[in-house]
This record gives C-alpha cells, structure tokens and sequence, in this order.
C-alpha cells in the first residue's frame, strides 16, 4: 500500500529474489521513461523502495503521482504482488 507522508507516495516491494526485483525495476524504469515521470528509488537483495514526488510542482505529490503509482501498482501485481 502506498503511504503519502512528507510530500511523497512511497511504498517498498518484496520479491522472492533479487532478479525478481530488477525485473520489476526494469519495467518500472519503462514506464517511467514513457511517461517522463521518475522515481526515487532504491534495490536491496529483494526489496525495492520507491518514492514518487513531482520535482516540476515544487517536490509534492500530484496527479502525475498517483497515476504512476497506479501504474506501478498493475505491474506488481504480474510479479505476484
């Protein structure tokens, strides 16, 4: 579930493995990429912390957020998530 605190929707993914997660980061990165969007993120072994705040609207959390949480949502759930 995401968590909205300090002006960023940020949730961390568990994976049953490291190539598991950076698959996941992977097509992350894409739709990132396709909607100009990045994250704030970080990979230990099988987690991935992401952060999603709007850096053009003065670093707080917009539609652009919630929407690529959203996103990032459907692609968890073809990881099993």
């Amino acid at each position: 579930m995401w968590q909205e605190a300090d002006n960023k929707l940020s949730r961390t993914f568990e994976f049953a493995d490291f190539v598991t997660a950076f698959g996941f980061m992977s097509s992350v990165a894409i739709l990132a990429e396709k909607q100009d969007h990045h994250p704030n993120w970080s990979n230990v072994y099988n987690r991935v912390t992401i952060e999603l705040t709007t850096h053009d609207a003065g670093n707080i959390v917009t539609d652009n957020d919630r929407n690529l949480a959203a996103a990032i949502d459907k692609i968890a759930k073809t990881y099993g998530l």
